[in-house]
């Protein structure tokens, strides 16, 4: 159970914890927050670690601003490596309340599927498969937002970051063993632009709407600036962007732009106090977008009309893929995406230079590079008939005479 000192409830309890934590080379961290009501989820509670001490923050009962702009200066420390699983959230919200991404950092996550442990592997299951202890999990769905929290709670938080330096250690041993440490870092700069586009644009929100790219370029011009005010005001409220109105509706409204309030009250969804709140703004907001030159309309996705031998390529490309998986021993869905094998072959020019993860960095070296020359005729492949495994060889052209 987590002692006294390791439930850091006050500025005084933060401030000598982060003396503990100054000098440490690595610190493990996690989070617990609840997102379901406002607009950035609440954190609640952020646990560390290092090789010599474990604590839990709880967030809300530290009152004091300098202590916990202490506690992100040493989160941010550029010398100090953090060490995450599954991260993409907690790093979200340390860069909402740090203001900068804590960097460098190293998601043991994403190492575990690369070296062999599958995609998206559960911290519990690394924690039995790499230390062999089971993990109880009885607090999966704890409203981490009330207190007091438990002592069971407490220590079932504290188990996050318990495990997390020893797995780091297992993972380092053997990325450098196989010579990955440098895919590792390519995944984790992958994962740090992916952070930083939760913070882009609102302008840009539209295009993580399902549906978006089937409108017409003026209907989704109307979508976007709908999106970019939905964005503003869920922010300047602090509520979900459903509670303000949902994708859904965004869409319809896109599909039939209502002219009057009369019109907005009857659109199946939209909620009247939402209507009578912000009914004004919304028609505005309609009559801007549809008000802008087609010039300004966003430029939609090129719809594919896949030749019939198509998917035939696609299916060779994924059993490429997959024999390269086995022979590395990783997950076949890290190497590529059926969407991505999808537009490689689409193109018909210009494949080596297009903009897809498979034909960049390790990924490119492993099986992109092979791909291309798949498509191009270079290579032929074979199965071993004993093995049952996909072998290939430069192919010979073959001359008349």
């Amino acid at each position: 159970m987590p002692t006294p000192h390791q439930y850091i409830t006050s500025a005084v309890t933060l401030n000598e914890l982060c003396a503990r934590l100054r000098d440490s080379p690595r610190l493990a961290l996690d989070t617990e927050f609840v997102g379901e009501e406002s607009f950035v989820p609440k954190l609640e509670l952020i646990q560390v670690a290092t090789d010599h001490t474990a604590a839990i923050i709880d967030f809300p009962a530290v009152l004091s601003r300098e202590a916990l702009d202490g506690f992100w200066e040493i989160v941010c420390d550029s010398r100090i490596q953090k060490v995450v699983h599954a991260g993409r959230q907690d790093l979200d919200l340390f860069a909402v309340h740090a203001g900068r991404i804590p960097k460098p950092f190293f998601d043991t996550q994403i190492a575990a599927a690369l070296v062999g442990f599958g995609p998206q592997v559960a911290y519990a299951n690394l924690v039995q498969r790499v230390h062999g202890r089971r993990l109880d999990k009885a607090h999966t769905f704890t409203n981490w937002s009330a207190r007091p929290l438990s002592q069971d709670q407490l220590a079932y938080a504290l188990e996050d970051v318990t495990f997390l330096l020893a797995i780091h250690d297992h993972l380092h041993s053997r990325l450098s063993k196989l010579g990955r440490l440098q895919w590792a870092h390519e995944e984790f700069s992958r994962l740090e632009g992916v952070v930083g586009e939760t913070r882009r644009e609102p302008q840009e929100r539209y295009q993580r709407i399902r549906g978006w790219d089937q409108l017409k370029p003026r209907a989704a011009a109307v979508l976007r600036e709908l999106a970019a005010w939905r964005e503003g005001e869920a922010k300047r409220r602090n509520v979900p962007r459903s509670r303000i109105v949902r994708d859904e509706v965004l869409l319809h409204l896109a599909r039939h732009p209502p002219r009057h309030q009369d019109e907005l009250r009857n659109v199946r969804g939209l909620h009247a106090s939402e209507v009578d709140r912000n009914g004004e703004s919304i028609l505005a907001t309609i009559q801007t977008a549809l008000a802008l030159p087609s010039s300004a309309w966003p430029v939609l996705p090129k719809e594919r009309k896949s030749e019939p031998e198509s998917n035939g390529l696609v299916e060779l490309l994924q059993a490429i893929v997959k024999a390269r998986a086995v022979e590395e021993e990783i997950a076949p869905t890290l190497l590529a995406t059926t969407a991505d094998l999808q537009e490689l072959v689409d193109a018909k020019t210009d494949r080596s230079t297009l903009d897809l993860p498979l034909l960049k960095g390790w990924r490119r070296i492993l099986v992109g590079d092979l791909l291309l020359d798949a498509l191009d005729g270079k290579v032929a492949f074979t199965v071993d008939p004993h093995s049952r495994t996909i072998r290939w060889s430069l192919s010979v052209p073959t001359t008349d005479g």
